[in-house]
Order: structure tokens, then sequence, then C-alpha cells
């Protein structure tokens, strides 16, 4: 009896988790096409150059953006494009003259040796409606020389 009382109260806990969830993604999606609720973004720099990193390290990147308009800017999507990076990022919304942030970790054992450039896709209610990418370049090296 016990048991079972226990995984009703889990399967509510999931569902109203989800319900909330899927609710928030709803109004998140209401941003992008209500014009009344656009904003502006500028971002501090929309390419970083991480330099020359050895094979196996964790490159930490963070972007900067200023909500540049006068309604309040959310960040919707934020999607690195690929699985050697992971991003999180500022998901309160960000009042005129506030800045958000987005922290990405490039994980180089997932990537290659060489040249490396990747891209974070990024959805906002920001009146410019072309999506918006962030980018992060540099040298994964093979050996231990790397510069710090």
């Amino acid at each position: 009896m016990k048991y079972l009382f226990f995984l009703i109260i889990t399967g509510v806990a999931i569902a109203s988790c989800n319900s909330a969830a899927e609710s928030s993604s709803k109004n998140l999606e209401a941003l992008l096409k209500d014009s009344s609720k656009f904003t502006s973004i500028q971002w501090q720099d929309t390419a970083i150059d991480f330099g020359a990193k050895k094979m196996g390290e964790v490159v930490n990147i963070t972007f900067t953006c200023k909500n540049t308009g006068d309604k309040p800017l959310y960040l919707i999507t934020v999607r690195p494009s690929c699985g050697c990076t992971v991003a999180d990022y500022t998901k309160e919304p960000i009042a005129p003259g506030k800045e958000g942030k987005i922290d990405a970790q490039f994980d180089t054992k997932k990537s290659h040796p060489g040249d490396v450039r990747k891209t974070i896709f990024i959805t906002a209610n920001n009146s410019n409606r072309a999506p918006q990418f962030l980018a992060f370049t540099g040298t994964i090296l093979a050996d231990s020389s790397a510069n710090k």
C-alpha cells in the first residue's frame, strides 16, 4: 500500500512538472509571435577565439548580451551546434538596460585536433527577427605544447 501511494504521488509530481514546463514553453513561443513584446539585443562579442588548448581540456566561454530595448528580453532557445558543447544561460527575463549571459563549455575530448569553429544558435524576443549565432574558434593541439 505504501508503494502504491508513493507511485501515485510521484506520478502526480512528474505530471505537474511536465505541465509547468509545457506551459512555460508555450508562453515563450507566444513571445516570438507578439511583436508588441519585441525588444533589442546587443552582444558584447559574437565571436571568441579561445586560442590553443591541448586535447582533453574543457574550454569555458562566456558570451554577454545587453537588453537595449524597452521590454524584457527573453533568451528562448540556446542550442549549441554539436554535442561537444553544452550551454547554460540566463533564463529569467533580462530587464531593459541589464545584461544576460551564455556560459558554454567545450569539451575538446569530443572534438578533433586542429582548428575548430563551433556555433551556438539563439532565439530571443528581439525585434531583429534574424537568427542569432554566436561562434567560438580555436586550435586543439594533440600534444601538451598548448599555450595556456
